[in-house]
């Protein structure tokens, strides 16, 4: 079959480092098509599932062929702050697996540089909370992933794997590339407004935003302290069940009867909405019980609720640094804190009153409906490094602490497009479980246009 034809399978997008809408960049990146056939001819672990099932052995060549992929493939991608395989220091479910950490995470030993170049060469001195438990459960850090900087708007080098003209997504760009090139099976992100959920959609993986504070922060660079959420990236929803379990929580056994749908859909690009409608009618056709909700209004005053709480939080986190630092710190960053420090204390505070209104209310919709349906991103990821996207699809559910994750929706070709779940507090294994479902549908089905 000649090649323009064949349609490549999720496992050679993986392995090539290269998704639908980068074929343009095959022949210049030869070397990427050449590491994939490398990976072909000697089997390797791959996915989360894949890395569980794996014995000792085998896990141990695992680590070492992730380390050689990303040699081959970081050159161009730049996912990686650094990489350092640790021995394991623990045992459990996940002993001998790798794993990438976002670099606002305090790691002993390794780089800790907030992705900002007036920390170059900082290490860090102690490993923050969740470094701790996944290395009791035996889980191997494998290095450092790229940051925008302070987690916030200024860009680093990382570059889509889907197509590397376009951004990953941030702030949790690092993190999300790597998944997406196939260069380890799960790694650690952090979410303020969108910094999982939207790299998740751009790079065409599972982004995971647990419900606010049920993973520990302590060691994890501040921006807005009820906002800040760690979560993870994985390939698929099974993936991130399976790493969900290991890490000590409890699987969803319970059917999703019904999922709600935001009607009218929230503002957003074209190819956005059309493959969010197309994907909908699908499910439906399906046999899969979807009920319009207006949320829109609710939405967008979340979306601006959150914002004022990041300025307010975030210029009293960062008052000190650019104190210290002045001129020197990154524009965006200096910016929020000037501005944020003018926000009078009531407006915050009525930002929070509506963040609490809003959930009681979204409380009885989830009662009735236990997983909402809306677009992960504003549209696919945006061309160039100079912006890392849109995050308000996502702000609204991170303001109101609510478990939320991205589910590739099947599109034919061109860049990720990602459905977002969200689910009442505390739900967090419910929408994983819904994750699942809905991917399944998805391989059963036609591809949207």
């Amino acid at each position: 079959m000649p090649t323009e034809t064949m349609k490549p399978t999720r496992r050679k997008l993986i392995q090539s480092g290269i998704g639908a809408g980068a074929t343009a960049w095959i022949s210049r990146f030869s070397f990427l098509t050449k590491a994939a056939s490398a990976a072909e001819e000697s089997p390797r672990v791959e996915t989360l599932t894949e890395w569980l099932r794996a014995g000792r052995e085998a896990r141990k060549r695992g680590v070492e062929a992730c380390v050689r992929r990303i040699q081959e493939l970081d050159p161009t991608i730049h996912a990686w702050v650094q990489v350092r395989a640790e021995e394991p220091t623990g045992d459990g479910p996940l002993s001998g697996i790798p794993f990438g950490a976002k670099d606002i995470i305090e790691t002993k030993g390794m780089a800790t540089e907030y992705g900002s170049p007036l920390y170059k060469g900082r290490v860090g001195t102690a490993d923050a909370a969740i470094i701790r438990e996944l290395r009791g459960r035996g889980a191997v850090l494998l290095g450092k992933t790229v940051t925008t900087a302070f987690a916030y708007r200024t860009s680093g080098p990382t570059r889509n794997p889907r197509n590397l003209a376009h951004t990953p997504g941030g702030s949790s760009s690092g993190s999300a590339a790597a998944i997406a090139a196939g260069m380890v099976p799960f790694a650690i992100g952090e979410q303020t407004r969108g910094s999982i959920v939207r790299p998740a959609s751009y790079c065409g993986v599972t982004g995971f935003k647990p419900t606010y504070n049920l993973l520990p922060t302590e060691g994890m660079l501040t921006l807005s302290k009820s906002l800040d959420t760690l979560g993870f990236f994985t390939h698929t929803p099974a993936d991130m069940i399976a790493l969900w379990k290991a890490l000590g929580h409890a699987e969803n056994r319970e059917e999703n009867s019904s999922f709600a749908v935001c009607e009218p859909i929230p503002e957003c690009e074209p190819e956005m909405a059309n493959a969010f409608r197309q994907t909908i009618a699908t499910l439906r056709k399906a046999g899969v019980s979807i009920k319009p909700v207006d949320l829109s209004a609710m939405l967008k005053k979340l979306d601006e609720a959150n914002d004022v709480e990041m300025f307010y939080e975030g210029a009293r986190a960062n008052e000190a640094r650019l104190k210290e630092f002045g001129d020197r710190l990154d524009q965006p960053l200096a910016n929020l804190v000037r501005d944020g420090l003018k926000i009078p204390a009531q407006r915050y505070e009525d930002a929070k009153q509506y963040i609490a209104e809003s959930r009681t209310r979204l409380a009885e919709i989830f009662k009735s409906t236990p997983v909402i349906l809306t677009p992960a991103a504003t549209g696919p990821a945006p061309l160039g490094l100079s912006t890392t996207g849109d995050p308000r699809m996502n702000a609204p559910w991170t303001a109101l602490g609510t478990p939320a994750v991205n589910v590739p929706m099947p599109v034919g070709s061109g860049l990720p497009l990602g459905l977002q779940l969200t689910a009442d507090l505390g739900q967090d294994s419910r929408v994983l479980q819904a994750a699942l479902l809905l991917q399944q549908q998805f391989g059963r089905g036609p591809d949207v246009e």
